[in-house]
């Protein structure tokens, strides 16, 4: 175990550069004090390891000093091959590329790695967008793709919610494939206030991008993963911008975490025993009143909102227009006196 991890070590200082200890704490989920023991355990080994003291030190590498580590287990080789997908790599315009990779990366391989490294690539097929959805059209992807590789700063056009048009001068940090969408996470070159001005833009809204001249500093220890952890982390708090309580049928758990993923399983792990009639008390917290009427309506008669007073009139408005649409006086095509949604709403 410990042997794995001083090859981490040295293979992050090979690949980083300078890291303080408690980046690499982070990074190899250990204590500070752990990464002291190894980095003199490298040392003693004859790795030339240094550390620089002061605001920008940190442990580094012998400059010029590299690792010939030309083994890779099988199951490493195999996971290799999951870690790259096509899809993307093609939308990043990097798809031949990728592909050339692949090849060369099997050819180099031992007979029993590579044999586990293709049939990993028989047996497993990797597509990011989820179903019922396609993938965004992204025809400006590889434009910025460019731009944060280069370091280069971007004029863009882009739809805010609500369909408002807007032109930024963004500095583009990196970008994120989630759930089948890119995102862009950039700096806003001379906006004032708004904490470090990083934000992230959904590539699929860019009506139209133009490098500019020149080039960008990053910020210095800039995470892109940490900080889509936090940004993630955010947008959903302040997603949620209201609470429902509810009354949920026995055998209706498994729709309600089917719609509503996490917040469900959130709301049922703090739910108290059933009733008499097996039904369970519980806590939403939803997006707005009217996405919740939405979604609780998928549930017909196996659902009952309790409050707000707000939600459970329009869960009322809601049956009584259905009522009306299939009632016995409603013929096909005839839906009767509906009212006006725009009042409903």
């Amino acid at each position: 175990m410990r042997a794995g991890r001083l090859l981490s070590l040295l293979l992050l200082l090979q690949t980083r550069g300078r890291m303080t200890a408690p980046e690499i704490a982070r990074e190899l989920e250990v204590s500070v004090r752990t990464v002291y023991r190894d980095v003199e355990a490298l040392s003693a080994a004859g790795v030339p390891v240094y550390a620089d003291r002061g605001p920008a030190g940190g442990y580094r590498l012998l400059d010029g000093y590299r690792t010939r580590l030309n083994g890779l287990t099988p199951a490493e080789a195999a996971a290799l091959f999951l870690a790259g997908l096509p899809g993307p790599a093609g939308e990043l315009g990097l798809g031949e590329e990728a592909a050339a990779a692949g090849l060369k990366l099997l050819a180099a391989l031992p007979p029993e790695p590579r044999s586990q490294a293709a049939r990993m690539r028989e047996r497993f097929h990797l597509e990011a967008p989820g179903w019922y959805r396609s993938a965004d059209d992204v025809p400006h992807l590889a434009t910025v793709a460019d731009a944060v590789w280069a370091e280069r700063p971007l004029r863009m056009r882009y739809v805010r919610w609500g369909k408002r048009e807007v032109e930024r001068v963004v500095h583009p940090y990196g970008l994120v494939l989630k759930g089948g969408s890119w995102y862009l996470v950039a700096g806003v070159a001379g906006e004032a206030g708004g904490g470090d001005g990083t934000r992230t833009y959904r590539v699929a809204r860019i009506v139209s991008v133009e490098p500019l001249p020149g080039r960008f500093t990053r910020p210095p220890g800039f995470d892109l993963a940490e900080y889509w952890r936090r940004w993630s982390a955010e947008f959903l708090r302040r997603m949620y911008t209201a609470e429902a309580t509810v009354r949920l049928a026995p055998g209706a758990a498994d729709l309600l975490r089917h719609m509503m993923g996490d917040v469900a399983d959130e709301a049922l792990a703090a739910a108290g025993p059933p009733d008499a009639r097996g039904w369970v008390t519980l806590r939403l917290r939803v997006e707005s009143l009217t996405h919740a009427r939405r979604q609780l309506l998928c549930l017909g008669a196996d659902v009952e909102v309790l409050g707000p007073p707000r939600l459970r009139a329009l869960m009322e408005e809601a049956v009584r227009d259905l009522a009306v649409l299939y009632g016995a006086a409603a013929r096909p095509g005839e839906p009767g006196r509906l009212r006006d949604p725009a009042v409903r709403e």
